[in-house]
């Protein structure tokens, strides 16, 4: 039995790290003219930082959530959205994509140390377990790097 949520484990890690079918969110940032950024594409409410960090944001709350009762959630969802800001700095841009990078290294951890708990309801929530919020951060990441890959095409910034 080991063996086999040692692969579920993997497999899920493989999913929210890579995409498996689709692009990772690192290739969809990847190259990003620092210009582009923080504009936004006429009829589309959100630039590709604002995606990138509402990433940053959820996952976050997602991993803290996970970890142990306690954790408060943002307000929805003004807590989860960042502000429109047109010039987004090396620094800004950096520390999002650096805490997406630490945040699912820490829910990695935490299902390798869990696989053996990995469908036991929280004791905390209704009803969520870790495997259900490796699926919802692989999901809701898989959603918005569609749509930053969209933004990239509409602005002639993708391969």
């Amino acid at each position: 039995m080991k063996n086999e949520k040692t692969t579920i484990v993997s497999e899920l890690i493989t999913l929210i790290q890579k995409g498996n079918a689709h692009v990772s969110f690192t290739e969809a940032v990847a190259d990003l003219p620092a210009g582009l950024r923080g504009k936004k594409v006429r009829g589309l409410p959100y630039s590709i930082w604002q995606l990138a960090d509402h990433l940053r944001i959820t996952q976050w709350d997602i991993v803290e959530f996970s970890t142990g009762e306690g954790h408060e959630s943002p307000k929805w969802p003004e807590g989860y959205w960042p502000e429109h800001q047109t010039h987004v700095d090396d620094e800004t841009w950096n520390h999002t994509l650096k805490q997406i990078a630490a945040d699912q290294k820490r829910f990695f951890q935490l299902l390798k140390e869990r696989e053996d708990q990995l469908l036991d309801v929280f004791a905390w929530g209704e009803g969520q377990s870790l495997f259900r919020e490796a699926l919802l951060i692989a999901d809701h990441n898989a959603y918005h790097v569609g749509e930053i890959i969209v933004l990239r095409r509409l602005m002639d910034a993708w391969r």
